[in-house]
């Protein structure tokens, strides 16, 4: 059976608090997108060197992801949200005082690790309180990445065109003090040890199935994180920067991105339903499968309205598949190691979104177009595919609503 804590009124009440955290959160990673452009040339950066602050902010968040999800199973989710909060703010201040790309990407690894605590520890936390609307629950925090990435590049657009991008930095240093630190003390009460116990037995089933170990079902899908997110990254990361070299100019490209991750909040909201029903596998690989295709539209079409139209079809297609990862972590190994292990896999998408945003930029330097590093996101795409196919056929997972 179920603990009654599972899927409670409190549970719900718990889930807002937390998608409201992971919106402000988030907003560092997609800040540094939107201010590109502008470190771009204040500094006289090629494009490759001017993505070296995004690639640095993914790898602190890639870090932060797996070490703040370890903290999380021992210290529990406030103490972590207090401490990446202010480790936020300072960073935002440390980026307006760099004078040079070195040191401001190197402000740029710490801002990613204060912002990763509003993804995979979030995604954790929140998975423990839900039995039977786990998919749901954990596609809707995810959300708040995408939120965050939807509403933030519009409003600081305003600021970066009339003050430039310290200021935009300054000002959410301040929000995200004066947001984060009071919401995560409502997030102090732990959930009960005994509620762990239908889940555990759901994982080790799966774990049996699959005949993987914990440890070996981790790598593997940290391996295919990595291929579905080098993919990902390329319109999220250089949509602006695209957008800016065929003449559109960077408010466009804002649109298309906000347009892109407001497609995204839509299919992860669908993809969790679809995993309460399905499982994480299936709704993975349908994710991956929906990303391919929609990454081929870049190829042909270069129009305006036409990138309006595959950027909301991207953000569809694409949207659930990294809260799919943690879907499948927690039907497939134990509950009590849920922060290491969501931790680890979500590192690895990371990991795989910073490098594809400086392989993107590298290669069209490399070739003065996009058009390579489009086919190149669908290569490590296909790799992706691939081991949720392998998985899919290993195993028949079962998941901890249908034995309850």
């Amino acid at each position: 059976m179920t603990h009654p804590i599972h899927d409670s009124r409190y549970s719900w009440l718990r889930l807002l608090i937390t998608l409201a955290i992971a919106t402000v959160a988030n907003v560092g990673m997609w800040a540094v997108i939107v201010v590109m452009p502008d470190i771009e040339a204040q500094f006289g950066a090629g494009r490759a060197e001017a993505s070296m602050p995004y690639t640095l902010t993914m790898v602190g968040f890639a870090l932060g992801n797996m070490w703040l999800g370890q903290l999380l199973d021992r210290l529990g989710v406030t103490k972590a949200l207090i401490g990446a909060a202010v480790t936020s703010a300072a960073s935002y201040v440390l980026a307006t005082l760099a004078p040079s790309m070195l040191t401001l990407s190197a402000a740029h690894l710490l801002l990613g690790l204060g912002t990763s605590v509003g993804f995979g520890p979030l995604i954790a936390d929140i998975s423990h309180w839900f039995m039977r609307r786990r998919g749901i629950a954990v596609a809707l925090v995810a959300s708040g990445n995408y939120l965050s990435g939807a509403i933030w590049p519009m409003v600081l657009a305003g600021i970066l065109a009339k003050n430039g991008w310290q200021q935009v930095y300054l000002v959410l240093a301040v929000i995200t003090v004066v947001t984060v630190i009071p919401l995560s003390l409502l997030l102090r009460r732990q959930v009960p040890i005994e509620a762990h116990g239908t889940a555990e037995a759901a994982a080790q089933l799966n774990a049996q199935s699959a005949g993987f170990s914990p440890r070996a079902l981790q790598y593997i899908l940290g391996i295919a994180g990595i291929g579905c997110c080098i993919a990902m990254s390329m319109p999220q990361v250089h949509i602006v920067a695209y957008c800016v070299g065929l003449g559109y100019g960077p408010a466009v490209g804002a649109e298309m991105l906000s347009l892109m991750l407001l497609g995204g909040v839509v299919s992860r909201v669908i993809s969790g339903l679809v995993a309460d029903r399905f499982g994480g596998v299936r709704t993975l690989l349908a994710g991956s499968v929906l990303q391919c295709a929609a990454l081929f539209l870049f190829l042909p079409y270069d129009g305006m309205v036409s990138l309006y139209v595959i950027s909301a079809l991207f953000g569809l297609a694409q949207g659930g598949i990294v809260p799919s990862y943690a879907l499948v972590v927690r039907e497939y190994m134990p509950p009590r190691e849920a922060g290491a292990r969501v931790g680890f896999v979500m590192m690895m998408t990371i990991v795989g979104m910073a490098l594809g945003g400086w392989l993107s930029g590298w290669i069209y330097d490399v070739t003065g177009s996009y058009q390579m590093a489009f086919i190149n996101g669908i290569v490590w795409n296909g790799l992706n595919i691939a081991i949720m196919v392998m998985l899919l056929a290993r195993s028949r997972p079962r998941r901890p609503a249908t034995l309850a």
